[in-house]
């Protein structure tokens, strides 16, 4: 078979030069060990409920983490029977029937002997898991190859993480270790049909920010082979688990991640199958919900799966009222971002079909690049606002720009080269004038309480907004907010000699806070985008 080495152009678009012939073949994994296993929620029934309403761990997801030592029918039956006798005491019946998981160990670093980057590198031995042996009382949805987590109550790989931690793997000639990161999501689109939040039988229900296209793109890129051919199949699985539905949609209708403007036009959204609490996260939603009316409670679950979903958990962002987060209105939203990213995926597919030019193929690359190319017109036109000289989330059944809560998610058309020349020039302007902060960009201009809103700023932001405004000519403003990011942490890391998953970007003093749970070391993508965004000013 012929076939062509992929590089990356700019932003993770895939450009195909004929450069030498190697043989390919596609990617396959028979599934070898069960996808769907032991689920606490499910399992262990009015157990599971008291457990986590009676807050016997600080963190909700503790408990969906530990595993039980019996088989959860007859612990579930036991509980039944011993909730009844005088003195039942749920906490021993819990410390003695579960064995609780442990963080994922991060070493404080030394600043005196150790830099950040150093540290760093030293940090991916401890946070990357060996392949997975089936486990039928663990909720981990078991991977064949290993794999880096992102530190701290995160044990598991996140998908939209990995694409931030990937940046800094191959910064440390970590290649081997990407493409077995690779490998274990195209495994999990195989076996599951789609990219879970992250692998563990909690997150079936909903995927994250599709990035694995870019993620094969920078493997490609950084191997200099034709490596993304090995993974077509498992984009175009992964397009169809976002896409699904769409042919029988009716203009101003959806259906799951997918949505029909009045015009006709297709954009995605985010979602979740399951209108009930979060397992990880079970006594903060069922309590939420309690506040608000019956008839309410199922779309309060919905849009607060697909806020998890998005990865933005929570922000004002997607909150009617800025202040209650009762009001998340995540699915009436399409995402400026996340159409962003299906535009990449579709290009990429259709990019890696014409370069293989087998049978059918020239149909199918001409499929997807009408598709890319109608998607990018009608976020041009749907999320563009010339007056603010800003793109913006859609509600899509009115077509109304959610103007009065600008975020960071602005910078994605401008990282996947959507945006004209104009557009990207006004952004960057923007994002200097209203953004910038003293430790980089912050998230959003709303100080809301969430994690996800000022005064943080998170590292895959920093990154999509930065290399964002250099693909439009602003390398000075890049490498300002290069600068102060980058201050920030080896600050942060020389006072604590940790890596944080966020920061504070207006109060270099404080720590981020905000969210359901304190700020993690560790940490993945941060990690990654820090020694990415070293090597780029050129530090060893």
């Amino acid at each position: 078979m012929r076939s062509r080495v992929v590089v990356t152009c700019v932003a993770g678009t895939l450009c195909l030069s004929a450069c030498r012939t190697v043989t390919q073949t596609t990617f396959e994994i028979s599934p070898a060990v069960p996808v769907v296993g032991y689920d606490p929620a499910r399992d262990l029934g009015p157990l599971f409920h008291d457990v986590q309403m009676a807050r016997l761990f600080a963190d909700s997801k503790t408990f969906v983490d530990a595993r039980p030592l019996e088989a959860p029918a007859a612990l579930m039956a036991r509980h039944a029977t011993e909730r009844a006798l005088p003195g039942f005491d749920l906490r021993a019946f819990a410390t003695k029937w579960f064995t609780q998981p442990l963080p994922v160990a991060a070493v404080a670093g030394s600043a005196a002997s150790t830099g950040m980057e150093q540290h760093i590198r030293d940090l991916w031995p401890l946070l990357t898991r060996d392949a997975d042996s089936a486990d039928p009382h663990s909720s981990l949805i078991p991977l064949p190859k290993p794999y880096v987590v992102p530190g701290g109550r995160f044990r598991e790989i996140y998908y939209w993480d990995s694409y931030f931690t990937m940046l800094g793997l191959i910064a440390s000639g970590r290649t081997d270790l990407v493409g077995n990161m690779l490998d274990n999501f195209a495994h999990l689109i195989t076996t599951i049909g789609h990219i879970p939040n992250g692998n563990r039988t909690y997150y079936l229900s909903r995927s994250q920010p599709p990035y694995f296209a870019a993620m094969v793109g920078l493997y490609a890129t950084a191997t200099d082979t034709a490596q993304a051919m090995r993974y077509l199949a498992a984009m175009e699985s992964e397009h169809r688990f976002w896409m699904e539905g769409a042919a029988a949609l009716k203009p101003g209708t959806a259906h799951r991640r997918v949505v029909k403007l009045r015009d006709g036009s297709l954009l995605n959204r985010y979602w979740d199958d399951r209108a009930e609490p979060r397992p990880e996260s079970y006594r903060e939603d069922f309590e939420l919900a309690a506040s608000v009316p019956a008839a309410r409670r199922e779309a309060l679950y919905t849009n607060i799966r697909a806020a998890a979903e998005s990865g933005w958990d929570f922000s004002s962002r997607w909150m009617r009222d800025t202040t209650d987060l009762r009001t998340l209105e995540t699915t009436d939203l399409a995402p400026v971002d996340l159409n962003s990213l299906m535009y990449h995926m579709e290009r990429t597919i259709a990019a890696l079909r014409r370069y293989r030019n087998a049978d059918g193929d020239a149909v199918v690359a001409a499929q997807f690049e009408a598709a890319a190319e109608a998607r990018k017109q009608r976020l041009l036109a749907s999320a563009w606002d010339a007056r603010g000289g800003f793109f913006y989330d859609v509600r899509w059944r009115t077509g109304e720009r959610v103007t009065d809560r600008p975020t960071l998610a602005a910078a994605s058309p401008l990282f996947f080269g959507l945006a004209t020349a104009e557009q990207g020039r006004a952004v960057a302007a923007r994002l200097e004038r209203d953004f910038l902060k003293p430790g980089g960009f912050v998230s959003t201009t709303i100080r809301s309480g969430q994690q996800w809103d000022a005064p943080n700023g998170w590292p895959p932001l920093q990154w999509l907004a930065m290399e964002g405004v250099r693909r439009y000519g602003r390398a000075d403003l890049a490498d300002l907010a290069r600068t102060r990011w980058l201050a920030l942490g080896r600050r942060t890391y020389a006072a604590t000699g940790k890596m944080t998953e966020k920061y504070d970007v207006l109060d270099l003093s404080r720590p981020a806070g905000g969210g359901e749970y304190p700020t993690q070391d560790g940490f993945g993508w941060t990690n990654g985008v820090a020694l990415a965004l070293s090597k780029l000013a050129n530090v060893p």
